[in-house]
């Protein structure tokens, strides 16, 4: 009998290309990844270490969903992102063993209250609403890390069919194998946790109806609706 005093929470979960799904435990995202996209943001794209942000594990959006537009805010903007999901868990992972610790990976789009954002940048606080809202992380189906090469290939995003985003993997500052290894330092990774890898430049103001289809070459597509 369980001990619980409330009923638990359903546990969120991601397609794969295997046919099961893969449980999601935590959501981390890395900022300014891509040069271009940190200069657009205002900011100088050198090789600093990179800093991470979270979002709630029921953030992701899946199987096509649409995804209902936020409240409080008047700017929601897209960024398309390649998403790691880690399979085998560890704590300060070398970055020649990072890759190693991945199941898998697909697209994401790291959605967010940039007018949020940008108050709190300005007033020195947490983005946490601005980017760890409900339905703020739309994914696609999970591909086997032995099917990718996630050092390489063209990353775009369309919204209505026009070109918004596009760049390539080999445009991040930080390797996924960087990544993985730099966050580790900090936390404990598990199996299901997933990382939101960064976005190139060409960000851009979302609309309710707004339809948008992210692609990653060899790793596949994300498609949502907002609504």
């Amino acid at each position: 009998m369980s001990d619980l005093v409330i009923p638990a929470p359903p546990l969120p979960t991601v397609p794969t290309s295997t046919g099961g799904r893969f449980p999601v435990r935590r959501v981390f995202c890395v900022g300014r990844n891509y040069a271009a996209h940190a200069r657009e943001m205002g900011h100088d794209p050198d090789r600093e270490p990179p800093f991470f942000f979270t979002k709630p594990a029921d953030a992701v959006v899946v199987d096509g969903a649409d995804t209902p537009y936020p409240s409080v805010t008047g700017r929601l903007e897209h960024e398309v992102e390649l998403v790691v999901a880690i399979g085998t868990g560890g704590a300060d992972i070398a970055v020649a063993d990072a890759l190693g610790h991945v199941w898998g990976y697909t697209v994401g789009l790291d959605l967010t209250r940039r007018d949020l954002q940008a108050e709190a940048k300005r007033l020195g606080r947490p983005w946490d609403t601005a980017k760890g809202f409900d339905a703020s992380a739309p994914v696609g189906i999970l591909v086997p890390a032995a099917d990718v090469d996630p050092t390489a290939g063209s990353i775009d995003l369309r919204v209505n069919g026009d070109l918004r985003q596009s760049g390539d993997l080999a445009d991040q500052i930080w390797s996924v194998a960087e990544t993985v290894a730099e966050l580790s330092r900090f936390v404990a990774l598990a199996p299901g946790d997933l990382l939101m890898t960064g976005t190139p430049d060409g960000v851009g103001v979302l609309e309710r109806g707004d339809v948008l289809q992210g692609a990653i070459a060899g790793v596949g597509s994300v498609r949502t609706r907002i609504v």
